[in-house]
Parts: C-alpha cells; structure tokens; sequence
C-alpha cells in the first residue's frame, strides 16, 4: 500500500493525483517548487518502476515542467531525482528565475524556507486548475 514518506508529508502541500503520481507544493515560497511521488510502495528508484510506469512518470514529468515553465514564466526548469535524504522516490520539478533568492546555484539548502500564506497555496492551486487538463484531480483543499 502507497504512503507518502513522513518528510515529504511534513514538507509539502497535497495537491493531488496525476494517473500514476501525487503531486506536492514544497512549504517553500521562495520558488514555485513540485514534487511527483508515483503512488507505489517500497520504491525507491526509478529501475523499480516497470516500463510502463516509467514512461508515464516521464509524461507526468514533462508535462508538468511544460506547464509550468508557462505558468510560472520559468528562465529554467530544473527537474531531478534525487533521494539521498528521502528514499522514496519522488522527482522534484522546480521553476527557476533569474532573480530568484538561489539564482543560479541550486536551491537546495541554499536559502531557508519561506513559508507560503493560505492565500498563496490557494493561489497555486488556482493557477493551476486553468491549465491542468482532466489527468489531474485535485486534493481536497
């Protein structure tokens, strides 16, 4: 039975479900930063996915960089897999600006967090209800 890694629950926000990946906000409002977590148990690199299910994490991958390189009017997308404090797979998809806090390094540990406010999760999550097409639903709020 898929569940989301205790760290990814305390440092995210649900959004919701793409067919194969449940789909986090990073509690960091310093870039607009998502995460993919294909809902299968015990996986925690991307060989143990079958075939299938790593194309469709790729299309979910792309996809959502896609949008959100347009939604966000990224300069970059940054897209990794990483997992060396979080074993559970999970593959982050971040938009990057020039005038970002971390521009151009990596944001990982480069700034602390900033939290976002209720307004600006409820914000994201609207955004992104106008360009996500019916492959996605949405968490309750």
């Amino acid at each position: 039975m898929f569940e989301l890694d205790p760290r990814l629950q305390q440092d995210t926000y649900v959004l919701g479900d793409f067919p194969l990946s449940r789909l986090l906000l990073s509690k960091d409002a310093n870039y607009p930063w998502f995460i993919l977590v294909p809902r299968r148990a015990g996986i925690s690199e991307l060989f143990q996915l079958d075939d299938s299910e790593q194309q469709q994490l790729w299309k979910e991958t792309t996809a959502l960089a896609e949008t959100l390189k347009d939604c966000f009017a990224a300069d970059k997308m940054n897209v990794a897999t990483l997992g060396n404090v979080v074993s559970q797979l999970h593959m982050h998809v971040i938009v990057r600006r020039r005038n970002d806090p971390a521009w151009p390094a990596p944001v990982w540990g480069s700034k602390p967090a900033t939290a976002y406010t209720a307004e600006q999760v409820a914000g994201i999550r609207q955004r992104l209800a106008t360009v996500l097409d019916d492959n996605f639903t949405f968490a309750e709020a």
